[in-house]
This record gives C-alpha cells, structure tokens and sequence, in this order.
C-alpha cells in the first residue's frame, strides 16, 4: 500500500518495493486461515478504534483516512469481489489470500512500482547528503532519498516475519519498546485440561488476575489440549500482552461458562433439570447444560475447583468422587448443587504460560511518540517513515491489524 501510493501520488518519482522473500505477501496469504480476513466489517470508525489494546489514538488519522470500507473499496476496484460475514469479517469472495495478494502486486506493477524479489537486506545507513544507503546481502548498494520500512514484527518467522526492521530502525536513531506475543493461545496447568480439548463455548466470560493486574473479555473459545484458545481468549492475551506466565509466576483467569445466565437463574434452571430428572445421574443432566466431557470433569475436580470455598467443600467431604458420578438427582443436596452453579459462573484456572511462535501479532516495537501519526514520519530521522506491525501497535483478531497495515501504509506512502 505505501509503495502504490507513492507511486500514484508521485508518478514521476523512482518507487521500489524490496521484498526479501521469492513472492510477495507471505504472511497476508496465510491471515484468516489463508482466507485473508482483510479489514472489518464495521462501519463507525470510533468503534473500530477501540479495537486496539496499543495505539488507537494514533491510528486516528490514518484510520479515517483510509478505513475499513475505504479497504473494501480498493480490493473490490482491484477485481477482488469482498464479503461480509456474521461476525463482521471481510474475506474474498473466493476465500482465497492469494487473491488479495495477486491484486496488490497486479496494481504495484500495473502503476510502474519497481519490485525487488528475493533481495535481503543486510545494513541500512544515513549517508552525510541526508539520503539512505541501503545494502543487500549480495553486497550491492542502493541510495534512495525517502524510506518506508514496512517489515512487520517478529510473529509468524517462518514467512520471513524475522524482525530485521527492529535493528535498522535501531540503526537510524529509533528505540523499541518491549517486544511480546499478542493474540496468543494460554497454557493452563490443570493436568486434566486435555481431556476437554475441542469442547467450546460461544461466549463465556473471561476474567484475569495476576498480581495487581486485572482484566476481563466475553467471547467465544475452545479448549485445546493445553489451554485455551478462541476469539475470547486471543483478545485477553492482548490486553496482558506484556505479562509473563510461568509454573512460578501464573497467573488466575475464571470462567463464566453461561455469562448471560445470572446465578439465580441457572439455580432455577439446575433444580428444573433435577425436578425433571429425579432417576437420571446428575452428571448425565449436568450434560444436558453444558457439553458432557464438561460436565465429567466438573465432577472429577469438583474439590479442586472449589479450593476458594472451604466452607462449602467441609459440607460435600462425606462424597468421594465414585459417588458423586453415581449419584442421581434426587440424592443432590443442596450444597452440591450450590458447588456446580458456583463452577459454571467462575471455573478457576492457572495460566502457566504461551503458546510460543504461534501467536498472531506483535505487541511492542517502534515507540509511538517517535513517529508523526498523521504522515507516519519518523520525528527523528527525517525522510524515514514507518507503517504496519513494525511499529507499537496491534489489534484483536477480526480483521483489525491488516486493517491498521492498509491504514498506515496508504499514509505513509501519500506523505512521502
């Protein structure tokens, strides 16, 4: 994007995109699924604002300069017919990534952009004329006047995603800012987590704690054989992007399996599928509310899970856990039934850590008050510019952070 517009703003100007890797858009291919979720579906752009953990206020401008339906606008004048599904994602129609990727560089060549392929830079320098002199790994040399690093974060290395613009940056006067995965799937340490893995929920609600750090997300999620994973989940991740979890320092998250069924009324709803149910096993009515492999484990830790409530654990102590997974829900005192609600609206789990190399994104990077956010200029290297994932900003899943790389990269390329 920021190599097509300042071609089209600048036609008379030399304009060349290098790419270090044998084809353009290795990880833009492989978004979404390798469907490529290219922008939001959402219309207001305050709300698709606050869809950024790090730098919404400076994506600002570039945002309302080229939003998500000014995106959808571009691709579909490219040839590339988009689609808007439920949950406000944009896809080609085709479903391909490819495709998104074949337009950008149909219209890069189309407008006379120079493409560098396979052409891995080495050093960047500022020559004493104020110009960049730029080295290749062949030993080549090129001098350009202006410069848009665009090299993404260091998430997804294997398509090429290495973090090189972090050192060049670094090079030409810039600092950065921690470096941590965002959009990442959660370890837990519970030992029988594995036994859920692909049990999901369409929305829960998630709180965290570690230390005095608190945060919460509603959304939907899947139990994988280590943890947790899902919209809810990657979002939550963001938000404590720059928390570290280990076996030594976890940290808490609780689950609202059914957020929008107060306590109240699922003790209703309980006592309705006991009443029901008097001859069944409760843990077969148990399934009826949530999926059965839950419902086991429910029963299976039941102690475990109500660690926070000693009180009411000393009242179920005359049950072992043969009993509970024979008892029918006739025999179901009370106190029990009070332990499985309170499980159902905060299931407690321990946060022992990431999954590493698969997260999405990159939080950290080029810190924002060294950049001019309505030309994406550097503030300290005059002639430098910066757009995408290199720089301090990343979004929840949903379109949002190719959505930001469209956005800073048409700025970019228009202020040069």
């Amino acid at each position: 994007m920021a190599s097509y517009f300042a071609k089209l703003n600048h036609p008379d100007d030399r304009v060349i995109l290098i790419e270090k890797n044998t084809y353009l858009g290795a990880k833009v291919i492989i978004s979404g699924g390798g469907r490529c979720n290219v922008t939001t579906g959402i219309k207001d752009v305050k709300k698709v604002l606050k869809n950024y953990p790090r730098g919404s206020q400076f994506l600002r401008t570039s945002i309302y300069n080229f939003s998500p339906q000014s995106v959808m606008d571009w691709f579909e004048s490219q040839g590339v017919p988009l689609k808007i599904e439920d949950d406000l994602r944009v896809f080609p129609i085709s479903n391909n990534g490819k495709d998104i990727v074949g337009a950008l560089e149909d219209a890069l060549r189309g407008n006379g952009v120079e493409i560098l392929l396979n052409a891995q830079i080495t050093d960047i320098q500022r020559s004493s004329e104020q110009q960049f002199e730029i080295t290749f790994k062949t030993g080549d040399k090129l001098i350009s006047d202006k410069l848009i690093l665009t090299t993404g974060g260091n998430a997804y290395r294997q398509t090429g995603s290495t973090g090189d613009g972090y050192g060049f940056a670094k090079t030409l006067g810039h600092s950065i800012s921690p470096l941590a995965p965002s959009l990442s799937s959660l370890h837990l340490s519970e030992n029988w987590i594995h036994l859920l893995s692909g049990i999901s929920f369409p929305k829960a609600k998630f709180t965290f704690t570690q230390n005095d750090i608190k945060a919460e997300r509603t959304g939907a999620f899947l139990f994988t054989h280590k943890g947790i994973t899902g919209p809810a989940v990657f979002a939550l991740s963001a938000i404590v992007a720059h928390q570290q979890f280990t076996p030594e320092n976890p940290a808490k998250v609780q689950i609202d399996l059914l957020p929008e069924t107060n306590p109240e009324q699922l003790d209703l709803l309980l006592q309705e599928k006991f009443q029901q149910n008097p001859t069944k096993k409760l843990v077969n009515v148990l399934g009826f509310i949530v999926p059965h492999r839950m419902a086991e484990q429910i029963l299976e830790n039941l102690f475990e899970l109500l660690v926070n409530h000693p009180k009411l654990i000393k009242t179920l102590e005359k049950y072992n856990i043969a009993q509970l997974f024979e008892m029918t829900c006739t025999n179901a005192s009370k106190d029990l039934r009070k332990a499985i609600l309170l499980i159902l609206k905060n299931l407690p789990l321990t946060i022992i850590g990431r999954s590493a190399g698969e997260e999405f994104v990159t939080a950290g990077g080029i810190p924002l008050d060294e950049v001019d956010p309505k030309t994406m200029q550097s503030k300290i290297t005059p002639g430098l510019f910066f757009a995408g994932e290199l720089l301090d900003i990343d979004g929840y899943t949903g379109g949002f952070n190719l959505q930001a790389s469209w956005a800073t990269g048409t700025l970019a390329g228009e202020s040069v």
